[in-house]
């Protein structure tokens, strides 16, 4: 009996070594630490100075460049300035404002330029009536910027309580807004105008 049993545990291993597939057995062989092959390349990790996208690295710009750039950058800005304004120019009362101004020709777009006159003419060099008429354009130039202040401030805050009736604006404040904007040239005025001369508001 016992060496029956001693037989059929020898005829059990030899049957178990026997069904071992070579794959596994050369497996077994590796050590705990292999990890078998996925069938492709592991990507490398992008090195310093190199594009994720795989692009040849950006190279540095020089004083030329970097100055252009900057100048690039500074023309971008202005003319998204002259486009959009500042924070002082947001609001739909103020660009109710700026209408209004901008619809008419102002007595104020005159103003520098009469006070340059009246500024060489007020000179002392100057005759007598060269001094007195340049003191009575002065005069008319400062009388009619003030009319037309008065004006535009009237027609602004009668359009403002028509379509802004619960507005938080401080109506001296637009009114200042929309004076100064009155005596700058028209080219010269931030945000550009938005309508023609004589276009209705």
């Amino acid at each position: 009996m016992p060496s029956l049993f001693r037989r059929k545990s020898a005829d059990l291993v030899d049957e178990a070594v026997t069904s071992v597939t070579p794959d596994e057995a050369s497996t077994a062989e590796r050590s705990r630490g292999y990890t078998p092959a996925k069938g492709r390349e592991t990507p490398k990790r992008p090195t310093v100075g190199r594009r994720p996208g795989g692009g040849a690295p950006s190279k540095p710009l020089t004083k030329e460049e970097a100055r252009e750039r900057r100048r690039q950058l500074r023309a971008e800005s202005a003319a998204e300035f002259r486009r959009e304004g500042g924070p002082r120019d947001r609001g739909p009362e103020r660009l109710l404002a700026r209408n209004v101004v901008d619809s008419r020709r102002t007595v104020g777009t005159w103003f520098f330029g009469g006070a340059l006159i009246v500024l060489i003419g007020s000179n002392a060099a100057m005759p007598p009536v060269v001094r007195l008429v340049s003191n009575l354009l002065w005069g008319a130039l400062a009388l009619g910027v003030v009319v037309d202040s008065i004006l535009i401030s009237r027609k602004i805050g009668k359009l403002v309580r028509q379509r802004f009736p619960k507005t938080d604006q401080r109506m001296g404040s637009l009114y200042l807004y929309a004076i100064m904007r009155s005596i700058t040239f028209r080219r010269m005025r931030t945000p550009a105008p938005q309508v023609k001369i004589g276009d209705k508001v």
